[in-house]
Order: structure tokens, then sequence, then C-alpha cells
């Protein structure tokens, strides 16, 4: 998915993933109490930010899936799509494999 934002300094754009829809159990679980997804893959990154006069680059990058924090970033809508925007510290982990 291409989207049309890019994002400036240390934040990310990242494409929440889908809320479980039944449990490991089988069983279907309502709009209401469906938690809000903490996984998702980013779309786009910034090019890092400056501190101290020193660069620092970003260590995410586009298609890595990341996990975040439940109240992390900013829900927008881009061309359509739900995404979000969080500044790259609000990443708390690269999912690997």
């Amino acid at each position: 998915m291409a989207i049309s934002i890019t994002p400036l300094a240390d934040r990310v754009v990242v494409k929440p993933q889908d809320a479980e829809e039944t449990t490991s159990g089988g069983l279907i679980i309502p709009d209401t109490a469906k938690e809000k997804p903490q996984r998702g893959t980013v779309l786009a990154v910034g090019t890092g930010k400056v501190e101290n006069g020193t660069k620092i680059d970003m260590t995410v990058k586009e298609g890595d899936t990341v996990l975040y924090g439940k109240y992390a970033g900013t829900e927008i809508t881009v061309d359509g799509d739900e995404v979000m925007i969080m500044r790259e510290s609000d990443i708390l982990g690269v999912v690997k494999g």
C-alpha cells in the first residue's frame, strides 16, 4: 500500500494489524470487547532527529512489523486507510520472523 504522507524527523507511520476476531478456543469476540491492536507494519519513516548537533538515524524501516504501546501515536486516515503516526521511541520492538 502506497501512502501519500511523509513523516518528519523521528516519526513513523504504522498500519495497525486487525484486531482478533476469535479467541484461541474459537469464541467470536464482539466489536465492543476487542482489544486495540498493538502490532502493525511500518509504512513510512522520517529521516531521523538531530540531538546535541548529532544526527540520529532511524532504527526501523518500511516493512518492519513492530510492537507499540497501547496508547502510542495518533490515529489518522490517509487515502481512506486508518493508520497511526508515532515517534520511533513509542515503538517497543521489532518482531522477527
